[in-house]
């Protein structure tokens, strides 16, 4: 089968729940106000391509490649991030909505997540070196066996990381977010 390359497009609120893509592969595209919800991406490369204000809401996205790609303002919900091509795998996420999703074992060093809900999201055995987490809400996100050296959390909140089973040396905490990192002892700090 013959790849279809798609390069520097700009696709505006196309819904894509109820219709395929036209392409295998997109370069330096930009999505805006897209609807994503429960689409089949598997396959697809996007690389250095833009997506605002869209909804990727349970997507399917096995064997997904992103690469160098930026999401601002996105709903991404439910995402199973570990199943994407890791080759190459680079993104960044802006004012996104990213609850549920997971990032399970992935090699994401440098990623920056700003102004994110990052509710019960999953990070578990994942390498998050020198990740920056900025104004980040990480309620009940999972954080075991991750490598989270040199990652920045200073200006985010409600994690939750047992230093004991993370390996976090040389990473930012503001002093109100240590109590996340005292959370299995059980104590009070005044």
């Amino acid at each position: 089968m013959v790849e279809k390359l798609v390069e520097s497009e700009i696709y505006v609120k196309q819904d894509y729940s109820e219709k395929h893509l036209d392409g295998h592969k997109y370069d330096e595209c930009t999505f805006k106000n897209c609807n994503f919800t429960e689409s089949y991406l598997s396959g697809i490369t996007f690389m250095d391509c833009v997506f605002e204000e869209c909804d990727f809401s349970l997507a399917k996205i096995k064997d997904t490649a992103f690469k160098n790609v930026k999401f601002n303002n996105c709903k991404l919900v439910g995402l199973k991030f570990y199943e994407c091509n890791d080759f190459l795998l680079s993104f960044e996420f802006q004012d996104c909505n990213l609850n549920f999703a997971s990032f399970r074992e992935l090699k994401i060093q440098k990623t920056n997540f700003t102004n994110c809900n990052l509710t019960n999201v999953d990070f578990s055995f994942c390498d998050l070196t020198e990740t920056v987490f900025d104004n980040c809400d990480m309620q009940n996100a999972i954080f075991e066996r991750t490598v989270l050296e040199k990652a920045d959390f200073i200006t985010s909140l409600n994690y939750i990381i047992d230093p004991a089973i993370n390996r976090i040396k040389k990473a930012k905490f503001s002093i109100s977010g240590i109590i996340g990192l005292l959370d299995k002892y059980d104590i009070l700090i005044e």
